[in-house]
């Protein structure tokens, strides 16, 4: 987590604090996250759209339990005592049509 003395955003995922706190996703995108939000991401994976801003909480052992990939479920336990914040491409809110297209991708290959 970094600070930047010169720079106070409002936090990305609550959209209500203000903090100088955040996190570089890709090079010259910044993930403002306030210290509730950062004690938030103790107990629960916290997604972020890259493409339209939409946050998704979810407790972790919800998300693991109902994983049914082996490898992905091992890197979630893997991950379980991590503070996460994870940037997703696109999500239901943005684009449901694409997010419904690769299921059907997956599902017709057998990787679903």
């Amino acid at each position: 987590m970094l600070a930047h003395e010169n720079k106070i955003d409002r936090c990305n995922i609550c959209k209500h604090e203000h903090t100088t706190n955040y996190v570089e996703a890709k090079p010259g995108i910044k993930i403002f996250v306030c210290e509730d939000c950062i004690e938030a991401a103790k107990y629960n994976f916290i997604f972020i759209c890259m493409n339209c801003g939409k946050v998704y909480l979810r407790p972790k052992k919800f998300v693991i339990s109902r994983l049914s990939i082996p490898e992905l479920r091992s890197a979630y336990l893997k991950c379980e005592d991590m503070q996460l914040i994870q940037g997703l491409d696109i999500c239901m809110e943005c684009d449901p049509q694409g997010i419904a297209e690769y299921m059907n991708d997956r599902r017709m290959t057998g990787n679903a």
